[in-house]
């Protein structure tokens, strides 16, 4: 298997050097969705693409056991050298890569499976509504298995190291607005004070006691209110919320506090604070099969002494939604050291490119793994 990746190594990097050159932001990924399609026919496959939405899939094989892969295929918008611009700074190009690299590994290998294979080109992860997207078109609903994969920062995973699951949180992002009343500097009692009220809100937040065995954490990310001038007191506000867990459930408690809190200011103050839930992705659910079955194939391609621990993340990926929507979904992503610095999300993000190779690899084991020891 080693020798055809080794083949296919020169595609490899023509595929990463042509997405990592031309990142698209969520939901916009329409050259990326084109490129990716042109790509899987070239090479003998059938991708079928959506009448109202980016991203695309490719199915192969029929059976009664279905194995599905998925990618996320959007990048940032981020400032970069004082440019705000799209940008593939959380790894989405490598992820891309090395799925399509796994296709092309099966068809160079002629690898033919007793069942059905899925392969998910998923767009708008980042913004925290492409896996839901995917849900509703049914797309994972024959998927008995799931697999995925992320690059790891260097401070979670060294270089040749490899991890058989990611347990990312749950994230929410709140954003809301203080509709109060402006007011004369001279004469505060003739208005609502929203700078006030939001203080109020950051100090009784950051008061919420739950659990401490469950990790979580809720803290306001923006505040805006009040002009130029002065000897105006602001009536009015916008401000955001990071909401962070360790489950689902946890969020759930959190999320609650969260509004109980804010009714009983809006009360106390005589204001409405209208609250959005502008993003959310569910805490990992990970199914022991899948685990184990991507274990193996981490163990069969770079050894024992490089299988990691399972990831605990503070981060969030919407890849959990599958799961959390569909609880019969066995899944489990990769977790994939190469020396990434400084971190996710960074606008001078790098990666030992030669890990893709890797990733390939273990991909694809995990893939023949699932239908060798489920069928037998």
């Amino acid at each position: 298997m080693k020798a055809a990746i080794e083949e296919l190594k020169p595609t490899i990097n023509q595929i990463f050097n042509h997405l990592h050159q031309n990142p698209e932001v969520g939901w916009k990924e329409v050259k990326t969705t084109e490129y990716i399609k042109q790509l899987l026919i070239e090479h003998g496959y059938n991708p079928q693409t959506f009448d109202d939405c980016t991203g695309l899939f490719v199915e192969e094989g029929d059976g009664d056991l279905c194995v599905g892969l998925r990618t996320d295929i959007d990048a940032l918008w981020q400032e970069v050298d004082g440019t705000y611009k799209a940008i593939h700074s959380c790894g989405h190009d490598a992820h891309m890569t090395m799925v399509i690299g796994t296709m092309l590994l099966l068809k160079k290998l002629n690898l033919k499976v007793k069942g059905k294979l899925k392969f998910i080109f998923q767009p708008a992860e980042e913004k925290g509504t492409g896996a839901l997207a995917m849900i509703e078109k049914g797309i994972i609903d024959d998927i008995d298995f799931l697999f995925g994969v992320h690059l790891r920062p260097i401070q979670e995973l060294r270089d040749g190291q490899a991890s058989p699951s990611i347990h990312h949180g749950a994230a929410k992002f709140i954003s809301g607005k203080i509709l109060g009343e402006d007011s004369h500097g001279a004469r505060p009692h003739l208005g609502k004070n929203a700078i006030e009220i939001g203080a109020t809100l950051i100090n009784e937040i950051s008061k919420i006691h739950l659990d401490p065995t469950v990790s979580y954490s809720a803290k306001m990310t923006k505040f805006h209110a009040g002009c130029e001038s002065s000897n105006i007191i602001p009536g009015r506000a916008e401000f955001s919320l990071d909401l962070r867990a360790e489950t689902n459930e946890m969020m759930e408690h959190l999320t609650n506090k969260i509004e109980k809190i804010v009714n009983a200011i809006s009360n106390l103050y005589e204001v409405d604070i209208p609250l959005i839930t502008e993003a959310q992705t569910a805490a990992a659910i990970v199914n022991h099969e899948a685990q184990n079955m991507m274990e193996l194939a981490i163990i069969e391609t770079i050894g024992k002494e490089n299988l990691a621990e399972p990831i605990k993340s503070t981060g969030g990926e919407d890849f959990h939604f599958y799961t959390f929507k569909r609880p019969h979904l066995k899944a489990t992503m990769l977790g994939l050291g190469c020396n990434l610095t400084p971190g996710l999300h960074h606008p001078n993000m790098t990666f030992n490119q030669q890990a893709l190779l890797q990733g390939i690899e273990i991909l694809t084991r995990a893939i023949m793994n699932t239908f060798k020891y489920k069928q037998n």
